[in-house]
């Protein structure tokens, strides 16, 4: 029998915003468990595009997304979370007022006084494209993302698609790998056109290859690519010799059982109250982008806010007889104790 786990808060989802509402429940002595189904913290961040730049952060010109994790994690230290990964929350039952009882897909109890839903947009798999037999050679030297540019240094790589991410990849790996074909079944692009045109500007100087046509079959033995076959636009067909092949055919949405938590959907996200960011279901919160309110924003930043609010109504759920004394972190002693900053 597994033991059951009780804390103020269970966080679903260790993704950035998960992160910082560990920060924002810290500040008001409010414990936290975190939940997710990745085997490590940040989320899609970190997961999909840990070395890719982010630009949008308050008062930080560029960070990476693993870049942005990791200053999340030294920034929640002082309040010592308790993280649960490769778990999925299968169920949540309301048992007081408020008191959750939240059990795992494997079976691990948690009791939480509070439960934050900050699952991004659910569970995000990327498209595999329709070539036979592509599984045999996936994470061995077909990969669906970066996650270290250094794997693919002296390495022939064959990218696929037209949108951002392979347009991205495929700069950013031109100066690393030994030589970078990018395949795109027509000459147009989805990307953003300063992208496109550094692309076609190393392709002009004969620093990569641009292909039009559709990847139809692969070559290679026990899991590791020697070519992949591309039937071209005119009809004819072609072979590159290449190590790995990354393909970006975007990603596809699953929300898993948030479903059947019981919470009314509009569409594919949770409707929340903007003032405390809380469900129809008092003391259960939804933040980051798998809630929607009018004027809603998928940007980071946003969860942060929606994380500070969420956090001020928890409190009164945590500590119902006491009174909230909103402090600042640049002026409260207490609080910089907290931080280990006094």
């Amino acid at each position: 029998m597994i033991d059951l786990i009780k804390t103020d808060a269970l966080i679903i989802g260790a993704g950035p915003v998960g992160l910082f509402a560990v920060f924002e429940l810290g500040l008001l002595d409010i414990r936290a468990h975190l939940v997710d189904v990745l085997d490590k913290p940040g989320g899609q961040c970190a997961e999909l595009y840990p070395e890719k730049p982010i630009y949008d952060i308050p008062a930080i010109p560029v960070i990476t997304g693993q870049g942005l994790t990791d200053a999340l994690m030294t920034q929640i230290k002082p309040f010592h979370p308790a993280f649960h990964f490769g778990e999925m929350i299968a169920s949540i039952t309301r048992i007081g007022d408020p008191l959750f009882r939240c059990v795992t897909a494997s079976g691990v109890p948690f009791e939480a006084k509070v439960v934050v839903i900050a699952a991004g947009g659910g569970s995000f798999q990327p498209k595999r494209p329709p070539i036979k037999g592509i599984e045999e050679y996936e994470s061995t030297s077909v990969f669906y993302a970066v996650r270290r540019m250094e794997s693919f240094r002296g390495k022939r790589v064959v990218i696929i698609g037209g949108g951002d991410s392979a347009l991205d990849w495929t700069i950013n790996l031109a100066p690393i790998a030994e030589h970078v074909t990018l395949v795109h079944r027509r000459d147009e692009f989805r990307a953003a056109p300063d992208t496109v045109k550094k692309m076609r500007a190393l392709v002009a100087a004969g620093e990569m290859d641009l292909v039009i046509g559709q990847v139809m079959a692969l070559q290679g033995e026990g899991g590791m690519l020697a070519g992949a076959t591309v039937k071209l636009s005119d009809g004819g067909t072609a072979t590159i010799a290449c190590d790995a092949l990354l393909p970006f055919f975007g990603l596809t949405m699953r929300l898993g059982p948030v479903t059947g938590w019981g919470l009314p959907l509009e569409g594919d996200l949770i409707p929340v109250d903007t003032a405390k960011f809380e469900t129809n279901i008092p003391g259960l919160f939804a933040i980051g982008d798998i809630n929607t309110y009018s004027g809603k924003l998928k940007l980071i930043l946003s969860g942060f806010h929606e994380a500070a609010l969420m956090a001020q109504q928890a409190y009164r759920y945590i500590y119902p007889d006491q009174r909230l004394v909103f402090q600042y972190t640049t002026s409260s002693s207490s609080l910089q104790k907290k931080l280990g900053a006094a």
